[in-house]
């Protein structure tokens, strides 16, 4: 780990703004997984977000309005976030959200499948058309005309930017993990 966690005592009043408002938000949107010290320091990317507190009130702010104001049904969702995950193969968010997919009831298998970077065979065709979304995008390069003109078929224009903004949040979050090293912890 790169970055100290910052215990609340320490925090100063512009990072205890953020601390505060990322506590509210991950208590109803992100408790599914670990992601506070038992001192109260945030772990995971929260931690980094407090640490430029203006950068990270922005990508906070992104957070909470890709969470709380969703459209696609949260299989899509986990789908295309554990794409993201494989691909960058970032510890933490793949901790993160095997624990928030195993809550919604997605199986060991179809998780197992996704976290190895593979396509499972068992997917809908939403479901598919996000993982083909978030791996064409992660591979670079122009999203080709047919994916992109199928998550609009399927999802609707907003559906679509939906998705396409959620695997590039998610790419922000996997390379802010990566790059600070941030630990998985144990799982309870």
């Amino acid at each position: 780990m790169r970055l100290p966690l910052i215990p609340p005592s320490e925090l100063s009043s512009e990072q205890r703004a953020l601390y505060d408002d990322m506590r509210k938000g991950m208590a109803s949107n992100f408790n599914a997984f670990r992601n506070m010290a038992d001192d109260g320091s945030l772990i995971g990317p929260w931690n980094a977000w407090l640490h430029e507190p203006i950068i990270g009130a922005a990508i906070w702010n992104l957070t909470k309005a890709m969470t709380m104001q969703a459209s696609l049904p949260d299989s899509v969702r986990q789908i295309a976030i554990l794409v993201v995950g494989a691909h960058f193969r970032a510890a933490y968010e793949l901790y993160a959200h095997v624990a928030v997919a195993e809550k919604e009831g997605m199986g060991p298998a179809r998780l197992s499948t996704l976290v190895a970077g593979n396509r499972p065979d068992d997917l809908s065709e939403e479901e598919g058309c996000a993982y083909d979304v978030a791996s064409s995008l992660t591979s670079g390069g122009v999203l080709p005309e047919p994916c992109y003109a199928r998550a609009v078929a399927l999802f609707g224009q907003h559906g679509a930017n939906e998705l396409i903004y959620l695997v590039g949040l998610y790419c922000l979050v996997s390379t802010t993990l990566n790059a600070f090293n941030v630990p998985v912890p144990e799982r309870e």
